[in-house]
């Protein structure tokens, strides 16, 4: 953590489970001040009491109010950027909020980190931004445009650094089904899965961080950069939930799995890296970084110059990358404290209730 020594870090959106997550990592570190932003009070109460610890500086405000994110922002070395509206149901029925906090709420916190001489910014997206059909996909596909416009206005050698990252589904984050499925069956209910052969990219909020960090470390301005990972069907998740909580219960083993088909807004698949992003993606072993265009608006048309490899590349997404059989997401599951808190294995730090990280 020699990098973060003595530094100033900024999160916006800081009480969610990545905020979360960071703390855990960064704490013990040499690091001098982490900045939790965000415009919940409760939540930062409640973190405040839970941490007691004078490294965490809070800050109540929202991204969509630049004066609030001026003030937060003053003597700050790095931010992550994680403040977004995530739910895809809410953001299907309210696209203007979810432009509002994840578009112009991005772009607030890019400018105002620009303005104060941040060293460098890293923006969080998702997998729903790549080939987006939902309102929360598209918002965060153009947030990522604005990082990455702002990032090439910006160009080699510039004060401020900003890139992004975008990862798959993070297992027991805050909304995620894995949770839900455990209560539901916990609680003598069916598991609701929408459609036992949709994947999704699995991995934990660690990894999460990781990638986040080795963006900051790696990155220039514009890029992307994006964690390989494995993937599992919904019909293996809910199997392997069911065989580990067996161990706790035999009946567990038994519960009923009802199909309750597609919701609003969801793919079979999720797609990674893009097809045309795949194009001029560069393999750093665990993950891929995906320089921005830095042509200007003066570049050839399309049928003076093309890529003819295009139609030979495959997109990178969760039906194509490795497949976790049963076993296989058993283990992976069982990097989540809550599961091994339930399994006996370790001791409860929250209450039973409480399963996202």
């Amino acid at each position: 953590m020699s990098l973060f020594k003595d530094k100033v870090l900024l999160i916006t959106g800081g009480t969610g489970s990545f905020g979360n997550a960071v703390l855990r990592r960064f704490l013990d570190s040499d690091i001098k001040e982490i900045r939790i932003f965000s415009r919940d009070e409760k939540k930062q109460d409640d973190m405040r009491h839970r941490l007691q610890n004078p490294k965490v500086k809070f800050y109540i405000g929202d991204v969509r109010d630049r004066r609030s994110v001026d003030v937060a922002m003053r003597g700050v070395d790095y931010v992550f950027a994680a403040a977004a509206l995530k739910q895809v149901p809410s953001c299907e029925f309210f696209p203007m909020e979810a432009t509002r906090t994840n578009v112009i709420g991005t772009n607030n916190v890019l400018e105002s980190a620009i303005e104060h001489g941040v060293k460098n910014v890293v923006v969080l997206s998702t997998d729903k931004a790549a080939y987006p059909i939902n309102a929360m996909g598209i918002s965060k596909a153009l947030m990522e445009k604005v990082a990455i416009a702002k990032g090439r206005e910006l160009g080699v050698g510039a004060a401020t650094t900003i890139c992004c990252t975008r990862y798959g589904n993070v297992m027991a984050s805050r909304g995620s089904v894995i949770p839900l499925w455990v209560e539901q069956m916990t609680s003598g209910k069916p598991i609701t899965i929408t459609d036992p052969e949709m994947t999704r990219f699995m991995m934990t909020l660690d990894d999460a961080v990781d990638l986040v960090i080795y963006a900051f470390t790696h990155g220039e301005n514009g890029d992307l950069f994006v964690q390989k990972a494995p993937a599992a069907t919904l019909s293996t998740l809910a199997e392997a939930i069911k065989q580990l909580y067996s161990k706790v219960d035999p009946a567990y083993g038994a519960t009923e799995v009802k199909v309750i088909g597609t919701r609003h807004g969801e793919k079979l698949y999720e797609t990674l890296v893009t097809r045309e992003e795949m194009a001029k993606a560069i393999d750093m072993g665990d993950y891929f970084r995906i320089p921005c265009d830095t042509r200007d608006l003066n570049y050839d048309k399309f049928f003076v110059e093309g890529n003819e490899e295009l139609s030979r590349i495959e997109d990178y997404h969760s039906h194509n990358t490795h497949r976790l059989d049963i076993e296989g997401m058993k283990q992976l599951l069982l990097k989540l404290r809550f599961v091994r808190e339930d399994l006996g294995m370790e001791q409860r730090l929250k209450s039973a209730e409480i399963r996202s990280e």
